[in-house]
């Protein structure tokens, strides 16, 4: 499935990269190797760089011979970047989703929406104040927040969040998904900063043209989908 979703991005792959110029990691290998990453969770470049000089089914996979060299951790992070800005992840998985959609795999009535907190690769003591905070917060009317007047050194992007009172704060960002209901398998998807919005609503053109009525399950929507306004 892999092989045949990066054939299919094979233009994509040639309109980011020069023909002249030093030779970088191939495209292909580089996003093998960042798929590796997320599906076997390793949390730095770093730890997978490591992994990959003695692990075969790693080598296999990305593309690497036996003897080959395993690519600095920080030529791999380099170079990780230009498929990022070029949105070829998002294209990688859309060209998988199409083949779900190919063999008959996908319903395109019943969906479901759920998110996920997803636990920055920052720690609680990163956080410190920011030198030029906001004269207005994002709390109700205007409270600062802690994210208005505290960032973290190594991921500034990344937010204190809960998902519960009871709950301890961590540095995260929030998951979305959409599934098909006909096998469970994600059709829609997107990583945002921790809130508490949802974005069904936009991932729903993604799943729906518009012209056709759909369901959508979900355990708690605040927000009504007659009138997302």
């Amino acid at each position: 499935m892999t092989g045949a979703a990066l054939k299919q991005l094979s233009p994509e792959f040639d309109r980011l990269y020069a023909a002249g110029g030093r030779p970088s990691i191939a495209p292909e290998k580089l996003l093998r190797a960042l798929l590796l990453q997320v599906l076997y969770s390793r949390r730095s470049e770093r730890l997978l760089m490591e992994e990959m000089d003695y692990n075969l089914l790693f080598r296999w996979f990305v593309g690497l011979e036996m003897d080959d060299a395993v690519w600095d951790v920080t030529v791999f992070t380099k170079n990780r970047e230009r498929p990022i800005a070029g949105e070829v992840a998002q294209k990688f998985f859309a060209a998988v989703v199409g083949q779900a959609r190919e063999a008959g795999l996908l319903s395109d009535e019943h969906f479901t929406v759920d998110g996920t907190l997803l636990e920055a690769w920052a720690n609680r003591r990163s956080f410190v104040e920011k030198k030029d905070p906001p004269q207005r917060g994002t709390g109700a009317r205007g409270r600062k927040l802690l994210r208005d007047t505290h960032e973290s050194k190594t991921d500034g992007e990344a937010r204190l969040f809960r998902r519960s009172q009871a709950a301890e704060a961590r540095p995260s960002y929030l998951g979305h998904v959409i599934t098909e209901n006909r096998n469970g398998l994600v059709v829609a998807a997107c990583v945002t900063q921790s809130s508490t919005r949802a974005e069904a609503l936009a991932m729903l053109p993604q799943v729906s043209d518009g012209r056709r009525r759909i369901t959508l399950g979900a355990d708690k929507l605040p927000f009504d989908l007659r009138n997302p306004s």
